[in-house]
């Protein structure tokens, strides 16, 4: 196991995230269950869980459509695994520096409202800081040293979330 997570983490030309992350969303998610199945707590009526979950649902298919999309015109990977080839700041990118990270958020808060389970979300700013200190930075700090001054006017241009 530890060497298989050696060779993502010390990958050269990358950014060496800690996890791939949905796979950090889905372990907040999975959190936020297990606490709910101790103790549950709803948010929502009954009559809204399905209408704001598909609406979110909706959005972040579309924030993340429109990243793959662009990523794919760019010739650069979707794998945080897979050396980065180009600065995409088309399609969703025009919005946010994570458009990828953002659709996650939203189908994240989406099953939250649509399971009507408040813990998924009382765990979500911890699930928003682990992204943020184990992939977000570590991407940028990447994206910064291989781009160079390109990357740092996206940074200024572009915010980090919306």
């Amino acid at each position: 196991m530890l060497m298989v997570l050696n060779r993502f983490l010390n990958k050269p030309d990358t950014a060496g995230i800690i996890a791939p992350p949905p796979l950090i969303y889905l372990s907040g998610w999975l959190l936020g269950w297990v606490l709910n199945k101790g103790y549950p707590i709803t948010w929502l009526p009954d009559v809204l869980t399905w209408p704001i979950g598909a609406v979110l649902i909706g959005c972040g298919v579309l924030c993340a459509a429109s990243a793959f999309l662009a990523m794919r015109r760019a010739s650069t990977p979707v794998d945080p695994y897979s050396p980065t080839t180009a600065i995409v700041s088309a399609g969703s990118y025009r919005f946010s520096r994570n458009p990828l990270y953002l659709a996650l958020t939203l189908f994240y808060v989406a099953f939250a409202a649509i399971t009507d389970m408040l813990w998924p979300l009382l765990v979500l700013p911890f699930v928003i800081w682990v992204m943020h200190r184990g992939v977000i930075c570590r991407e940028e700090r990447y994206l910064e040293k291989k781009f160079g001054e390109s990357y740092v006017h996206y940074k200024v241009k572009v915010r980090r979330w919306l």
